[in-house]
């Protein structure tokens, strides 16, 4: 029996803030493989990484590509090479390209590298190893920082999966404004919705398909499947010329970056959590927009931010009252704060403790720790401290989760909309 054999290209850190996109590098390579007789032999994949990394590139996504490993194995390697010498954007500091050629099988300490990846905080010199230690094939350009998620771009497994069409403008256009018809990104919408999702954010009159950078890409459109991908490519139209477009395969909004927490203090900075806690004070919102809380649990307590992108967000976590429980989702940034990509209500207390009211009708005031209180009306006092426990109506709801809007959401995490998919 024939045994076949693959290579697997990995490929990151290849753009900047000031252009260029990875899967726009890979579709180029594509096309050079195509005009050479190299087949891919799945779809590309576009693999997001820990979103709260450090020196992480702007979408903080490797590529990996998978062909047969035949005579066209050393044509395709030097394709790749001679791709990312001639696109990436070197001009700029933090652009440091990496490319990893492995014909091996793709092992259990490779899938649990990934998983690091994602997870965790991997450094240049700890890839390099690895991926020595696999018997990688090994190309840095400058730091070679690419090599981090180009292993980890070949390696991880997909159980749970989206796929999104890229597509990309001609070069002469690249740095303009983009001409895509809105009111088409509407109606595709309503014709693919729930099977594309995050095409829109109706809050905010916000096109979600459309990158607000420099970059190559004219749209990209997430889904669920192929199908819908390609009903929605057809319904989407623009006043400027499609260059090319490409199908990813890939980990986008599935909370692959989640991990289970049993207690707060399991928790490390630059880790992706979910975790339940009560919560411990009333939500406040700061100069600048940003909305902090805390919750709490045996085991200690983490400070919670809702950041001023989350918009109408912040509304919904400012109906938090102290004693509800919740499970946030999230990561742990730079301030050790927890940033919220969305919660689940697990309990809600329905009681709210107040003042008494006097028999004057008038709420009576605090007349001095350890004093009760007193009517600033009539003067009555009395001599106890305790509240008086008031049924309240809460604008939230048991078991319901509340997420992020689509203008502020991350590209892993998962959005309602598939969580309860069959």
């Amino acid at each position: 029996m024939i045994s076949i054999k693959y290579l697997h290209i990995g490929i990151d850190d290849t753009d900047s803030p000031d252009g260029m996109c990875t899967t726009y590098l890979a579709s180029q390579i594509i096309n050079k493989f195509k005009e050479n007789g190299i087949d891919l032999v799945e779809y590309p994949r576009l693999i997001r990484l820990n979103p709260f990394a450090r020196h992480k590139t702007r979408g903080n996504g490797g590529v990996a590509l998978k062909i047969l490993n035949d005579d066209n194995a050393s044509l395709a390697k030097s394709i790749v090479l001679d791709e990312v010498e001639k696109l990436s954007m070197f001009d700029c500091d933090n652009t440091n390209p990496g490319v990893i050629f492995y014909d091996g099988e793709i092992t259990p300490e490779m899938e649990k590298y990934a998983f690091r990846a994602i997870y965790e905080f991997i450094t240049i010199d700890e890839a390099e190893k690895f991926g020595k230690s696999v018997d990688c094939e090994i190309h840095k350009f400058k730091k070679g920082r690419g090599i981090i998620g180009s292993i980890a771009s070949i390696s991880l497994p997909l159980s749970d999966y989206t796929y999104e069409l890229l597509a990309y403008r001609a070069p002469e256009n690249f740095g303009t404004p983009r001409r895509i018809d809105y009111e088409s990104v509407y109606e595709m919408d309503r014709q693919t919705f729930p099977d594309t999702f995050e095409n829109i954010d109706y809050s905010e009159n916000y096109i979600a398909i459309e990158p607000k950078t420099p970059c190559p890409v004219l749209y990209g459109i997430r889904s669920n499947n192929v199908e819908s991908l390609k009903i929605a490519q057809d319904i989407v139209t623009a006043s400027e010329p499609i260059d090319d477009w490409c199908i990813f395969k890939t980990n986008q909004h599935t909370d692959m970056h989640i991990q289970e927490a049993s207690r707060i203090s399991d928790m490390k900075q630059f880790g992706c959590y979910c975790v339940e806690g009560e919560v411990k004070n009333k939500p406040t919102i700061i100069d600048g927009g940003h909305m902090f809380f805390y919750i709490q649990d045996g085991s200690g307590e983490i400070e919670c931010g809702a950041y001023e992108p989350t918009k109408n967000f912040r509304k919904t976590v400012s109906h938090l009252l102290p004693g509800d429980v919740i499970k946030v989702y999230g990561g742990i940034g730079e301030q050790n704060t927890f940033n919220i990509e969305k919660f689940q209500v697990i309990r809600l207390t329905d009681v709210e403790y107040r003042n008494p009211v006097c028999e004057c009708g008038k709420r009576m005031t605090s007349a001095g720790k350890n004093k009760g209180f007193k009517c600033k009306k009539c003067g009555r006092k009395i001599d106890s401290d305790e509240k008086v426990p008031i049924k309240i109506k809460r604008n939230l709801k048991n078991a319901q989760f509340y997420e992020t809007p689509v203008s502020a959401r991350r590209h892993l995490s998962k959005p309602i909309c598939r969580m309860f998919k069959s």
